[in-house]
Parts: C-alpha cells; structure tokens; sequence
C-alpha cells in the first residue's frame, strides 16, 4: 500500500468519464501519484468510474495498448486478470514497463464514497471495483465507522475518514475501536466558495499525529502556497482537483509542478 515515508499527491477527478481518461494518459508515470474517483463521478457513473479509473491508470503505468480518446466505456478493468501475479510479486519483484524501461509502481486508487451508512456493503463494492482505499465521513455514527474499519482490513484495503465539518477530530478517533489507515482534514468546496475566512484546519495535523501513528491528508486546498503549507506541517497526502476537472494541453504541465512540491 502506501509507503508512510513518503509523500503523496492524490489527483481527484470530479467531472466525466471522458475527461478522466484523457487527463490520466497525459499525467506522469510516478509513484507519488494517487488516483481519486470522486463523489460526483461516482455519483453519476457509478461503481463503473471506478473500474474504468483503474483500468486506464494501469494501462498508463503496465504499458497496455489502450486509445484514450475513443469515446466508449470499458465496463471492466483487468485487475481481475492480472490481480493474482500482481499480489505475488507486489513485495518481491518490480514491474517493468516494457516501453519505457523504468522501474514501475502499483496503481493506488481511492474510491470518494464518503460512505455515512452500511459500512460493510459499501468496502464490498469498492473491493468489487478495485479500490485500493475508500472514504466515510467522520459525522458518520461510530457503528458505521468501526464497521468500515474492520471490514477495510478484511478485504485489504486502506480506510480513510473525511473530517470534513468535523470541528474535533480527535473526539471521533477517540471513540473508533481501532484507528483508520488515513484521517482527511478537508475545507469543502462550498465552505470555500461561499465562506472565503474558513480555513483548512492544518493545526490538527500535529494534534492527531501526536496520538495516532496514521496518515494524514489535506483536501480543499488546491494552490500551490496551500500545499506548501500543507506539505509544511506535516501532511502525507495533499488533495487536489480544480486543476484536473478538464483536461487541457497544460494538464501534463500541471502535475509535474505540483509534483515538485512533493518531497
């Protein structure tokens, strides 16, 4: 999974399946990169923008032959195939991509299901659609958080809680029976729009940390300065998305200059 050394960039697509192929065939092969199937990508598509998520990241870093600008939907992903060699050699053998020679890395996937309910059925899903993580919101009830949890474990996976409008994130992780992989400390999209003095909550990365040995990751803050800032005090993941909703000839562009704030 992911590697608590190191830092990450997750990229989260929010707008159609179509923009979501075409910027992942022009993002750069690197590690540090994490794929985000958003809340409202799956809201419309469904489980499927997950599977078509995966697909095309693996196809970019597995060298598969794929035509991103074809205008169908692949309605499953080789995970299912390639799944079983993948696990075995995941640990003892690097993956090479046969058109680049370079050493090669696992495809992440988070799945954005801020699940509030059913805990259980919805890791299943995301399992089914070949999510490496998953979200629940931190409003959930604990039963639905503690069940998230576990059942994350059980089928592998890495549980990322969303605090977002959460204004004492320890008071939940308190509560949890065990810790999740990932806490997200999150200023919404219409918290920053329509509230421009709300600020992320960066002062709770120390906070949390100093009582749990877990990721943390900052979403809402989309400039470059916020995820300075971010990276600064401490954060692991840093969530972006205003720059990846479309794709344009400036996409490729984009991600390499925030890659060069990930250390």
């Amino acid at each position: 999974m992911l590697d608590r050394k190191q830092k990450y960039l997750q990229i989260a697509l929010n707008s159609s399946l179509r923009e979501a192929k075409e910027i992942i065939y022009q993002l750069p092969l690197d590690r540090r990169i994490i794929i985000e199937a958003g809340t409202p990508l799956i809201k419309e598509y469904g489980a499927e923008a997950i599977r078509n998520i995966r697909y095309w990241w693996e196809g970019r870093i597995f060298g598969y032959e794929l035509n991103p600008y074809q205008n169908v939907t692949i309605r499953f992903p080789l995970i299912d195939l390639i799944n079983k060699s993948i696990e075995q050699k995941r640990e003892s053998q690097i993956i090479k991509n046969p058109r680049e020679n370079k050493e090669k890395f696992f495809p992440y996937i988070v799945a954005d299901l801020k699940c509030m309910d059913r805990g259980e059925r919805e890791v299943e899903i995301a399992k089914q659609a070949g999510a490496n993580a998953l979200t629940a919101l931190g409003h959930a009830p604990i039963e639905t958080l503690d069940a998230f949890i576990e059942n994350c474990e059980r089928h592998n996976l890495d549980s990322m809680i969303d605090m977002m409008n959460v204004e004492f994130p320890l008071n939940v992780m308190r509560q949890l029976e065990k810790p999740p992989k990932a806490v997200i400390l999150h200023r919404g999209v219409d918290e920053e729009a329509l509230n421009p003095e709300k600020e992320i909550p960066f002062h709770e990365i120390q906070r949390i940390k100093n009582e749990y040995d877990i990721l943390i990751a900052i979403a809402g803050g989309d400039s470059f300065s916020e995820v300075q800032r971010a990276l600064f005090n401490d954060a692991d993941i840093v969530v972006v998305w205003k720059s990846f909703y479309k794709s344009t000839g400036e996409t490729a562009k984009l991600a390499q200059d925030f890659l060069k704030e990930i250390r």
